[in-house]
């Protein structure tokens, strides 16, 4: 059977981590062919660590995202950055790749997630959105198609993943504040990288403008906790993820490309 082709666009820990799963033959139907980063350095590291434990690899180190396109990978796995998803999005579909994208931020964007829907209904390629550090999106669109419903994300952070944002101040790290309310519009544009699964969770229920964001900073927390909350006449789910590392989101990467190729899809 022929395998499907892979490039990777984002090389850092979760790269390395999608990276270590495919050496370990937990993507068997898949041929991991390239890679790109901003960082000539980093795309080459996931490269070398491909090589080096597959012989009869060819895994190579793009310098730019035009290259990769030019490869036409079957799937492009992303994890960079929602400026990084529609940068190449739009091209990528259009050339008959599909992606696998945890930058679900970026379709808080309703004219880019417009045009990319049409993009690859036109074209034949989908856009796969893992379930990053969370789960349930199963639950929240089920219980979204039922009729009208109401739904919240709670996330709880450490202040220094906040210390490159407007939220940040010292204090934060002497006394648990809840440093924002709103929708998921305004979360993403305030977090463009941490609160992605706010926006994942909202596509699957409510819509971005609809899902209530609450974001609260704790001393000394380590981690990301998240609840997600979702009610209707006949249906109230809460799903709680607690993660201490992001590792959860590069796996739901491995199992979202496992899913693809199953015969039995979860």
């Amino acid at each position: 059977m022929e395998k499907k082709t892979l490039a990777i666009v984002g090389c850092g820990k979760l790269a390395a981590l999608i990276a270590d799963a495919y050496n370990n033959n937990l993507l068997p139907e898949y041929e991991l062919i390239a890679t790109y980063s901003r960082s000539k350095e980093k795309a080459q590291q996931i490269a070398d660590k491909v090589n080096e434990k597959n012989t009869a690899a060819s895994c190579k180190p793009m310098q730019s995202l035009q290259e990769v396109l030019a490869l036409k990978p079957a799937y492009i796995i992303e994890t960079a950055s929602p400026n990084a998803l529609k940068e190449f999005a739009l091209d990528a579909l259009k050339n008959g790749s599909s992606i696998v994208t945890l930058s679900m931020g970026a379709f808080a964007d309703q004219v880019f997630y417009d045009n990319v829907a049409k993009t690859a209904k036109e074209h034949g390629t989908k856009v796969h959105i893992a379930s990053g550090a969370i789960g349930g999106l199963d639950v929240l669109r089920t219980a979204s198609l039922m009729g009208k419903c109401e739904a919240t994300f709670q996330t709880e952070k450490s202040p220094n993943s906040l210390r490159k944002s407007s939220v940040y101040e010292e204090s934060l790290q002497h006394e648990k504040k809840k440093v924002f309310e709103g929708n998921a519009i305004e979360a993403i544009a305030l977090f463009p990288t941490s609160v992605n699964v706010s926006v994942a969770a909202s596509i699957a229920s409510v819509g971005p403008e609809n899902m209530r964001v609450s974001i609260t900073s704790t001393p000394d927390f380590i981690g990301d906790n998240h609840r997600i909350e979702i009610k209707n006449e006949q249906v109230h789910a809460v799903v709680d993820v607690y993660s201490a590392t992001a590792q959860i989101a590069g796996w739901s990467i491995v199992n979202t490309l496992r899913n693809i190729v199953s015969p039995i899809v979860f």
